[in-house]
């Protein structure tokens, strides 16, 4: 389930560190939750749907990942993106 290209501009705006930052942690971090999201809805609907869970465990996984890296390199850069998104750590 991709994002739409206006969603992704919203995340990009709101969690860019610069004006042409599409790839730092914070935004991947970012793009990774809506996609989470998005997946968590449908499994709302289609609770047998197995082949979208296993995608989406390894959405979790990789976001839980990038979390570790900020985590470990950054702290506050951390703290800060734990707020924003409301992800439970």
């Amino acid at each position: 389930m991709a994002l739409a290209i206006e969603a992704k501009r919203q995340i990009f705006s709101t969690n860019q560190r610069h004006k042409t930052d599409t790839g730092s942690s914070e935004v991947q971090i970012a793009l990774l939750s809506a996609r989470i999201a998005l997946l968590t809805e449908h499994f709302k609907t289609h609770n047998k749907d197995h082949g979208s869970r296993n995608g989406l465990r390894i959405l979790i996984a990789k976001r839980r990942r990038l979390l570790t890296y900020l985590r470990n390199t950054d702290p506050e850069r951390y703290k800060a993106v734990l707020t924003r998104l409301g992800i439970r750590r």
